[in-house]
């Protein structure tokens, strides 16, 4: 099992309440409010997990935004944590307090912070720096003890890569109706918002959820209850597809993270088309940025630029006399492209305009206008710096066979484990 990845890591902004432990679950319901914090909950054979230990994961993971119930969550986590621990010793695994800080340093990197930013913003919710550093240790312990085990039993040749490429599940032909809502934040409001976006990620009816994209979502589509066209699940960002591929119609995604927003996106239907379309890997936009944020005047501003423009072309005369840095353009891969504004430039054709985005913490409004769509890189210049070549995508697909290979064999070392672990609940 692999450390749990966040997309990526706005803790400021993060509801510091913690999720309410499952109704009617034999172990909770038997946790008394007088009972000592450090008493057991469960013991996996013999080693004890206390409360503390279990309201401490569960905040980790709410903090983290990790999907489903917190408190359960944090429950098997750490009976498996338990077993793992005994796997380490059986097969003489360590991770000493230097590998364990570089790991807690890539993970908080994952989400643009250092170690001691996500140390400080985890301490902010209630999280004890030793329950970050018990939580990546884990993960190590696991990774080092799964690699030992069964990592010269991986192997990978070219009949597997062709396997892999003739199953991997292709998009091509799908489309998707969705509706969506997205709510902006402020440091003061982000726990009403978050419970909010809960509440609507639980709804099954599309009239209920149009009625609360009407009342809440900050996006163009508001007043049409936040419904989108028809379009291919390829125009999506790759952040969305998996999700959207999950549900059923009339399923909502869980509360998707952005900068300074959430996110909710509803199916309403799903079919295969005949004629594929195809997938963009490149996405030349290009942004404009007003001050004043989501302000009347912010916002008329960018309704006048949106009907003044039809090319991205003609931003240059708008951003005409004013600091370079007001209006950027480019291309970019769709995993440079950062998820607001994937999200937001996914709805537009070549020439349309979005502007529900912002930066600066909600005080710079983003105009966006979508300049064109390619399936490759366009050929300008010498290969940029990143661009994958056929060997490092041949390396890539070589990465992820192994790698599903060998969670395989530690997915199945895990479940022995626990099949002979002797778990007591209190």
């Amino acid at each position: 099992m692999t450390l749990l990845t966040p997309t990526r890591l706005t803790l400021r902004r993060i509801a510091l309440a913690l999720m309410l432990p499952l109704a009617g679950t034999a172990v909770f319901a038997r946790m008394a409010p007088a009972q000592g914090l450090f008493d057991p909950v469960v013991k996996v054979n013999g080693a004890a997990i206390t409360r503390y230990e279990l309201d401490q994961r569960s905040k980790l993971l709410t903090l983290l935004r990790a999907p489903g119930n917190a408190t359960a969550l944090a429950r098997e986590q750490l009976i498996e944590d338990r077993l793992k621990a005994e796997a380490a010793a059986a097969n003489d695994v360590t991770v000493d307090d230097a590998a364990t800080t570089a790991g807690m340093e890539e993970f908080a990197a994952r989400g643009d912070l250092t170690a001691e930013q996500m140390i400080a913003l985890l301490g902010r919710g209630g999280v004890a720096e030793e329950t970050f550093r018990a939580f990546v240790r884990a993960g190590l312990q696991w990774r080092e003890v799964t690699q030992k085990r069964f990592g010269s039993r991986v192997s990978v040749d070219d009949d597997d890569l062709e396997l892999a490429r003739e199953t991997a599940p292709s998009m091509a032909g799908i489309r998707v109706l969705l509706s969506e809502i997205i709510i902006p934040y402020r440091a003061e409001n982000t726990e009403q918002v978050m419970n909010k976006a809960q509440q609507i990620s639980e709804l099954t009816s599309t009239a209920a959820f149009s009625s609360e994209a009407r009342q809440f979502s900050a996006t163009q589509t508001r007043d049409a209850g936040g419904h989108l066209p028809w379009q291919p699940i390829t125009q999506l960002p790759p952040v969305l597809r998996p999700l959207i591929l999950d549900l059923a119609p009339g399923e909502v995604t869980a509360p998707l993270q952005l900068d300074g927003a959430v996110a909710l996106f509803q199916l309403r239907a799903i079919e295969e088309t005949d004629a594929p379309a195809p997938d963009y890997n490149f996405i030349e936009y290009a942004a404009y940025y007003i001050p004043g944020g989501r302000t009347p005047d912010a916002l008329g501003r960018a309704a006048q630029i949106d009907a003044q423009t039809d090319t991205c072309d003609d931003l240059y005369g708008i951003a005409k006399g004013q600091p370079p840095s007001v209006l950027e353009r480019g291309t970019k891969a769709r995993s440079e492209i950062p998820n607001d504004v994937a999200i937001s430039l996914s709805r537009l054709d070549p020439g349309e305009v979005s502007y529900d985005v912002t930066r600066a913490d909600g005080q710079t409004l983003v105009l966006l206008m979508m300049c064109g769509r390619s399936e490759t890189k366009p050929d300008t210049s010498p290969k940029a710096e990143g661009e994958k070549t056929a060997d490092d995508e041949k390396t890539d697909l070589t990465n992820q066979v192994a790698t599903r290979r060998l969670e395989s064999f530690a997915n199945g070392y895990l479940e022995q484990l626990r099949s002979e672990a002797r778990i007591i609940e209190y």
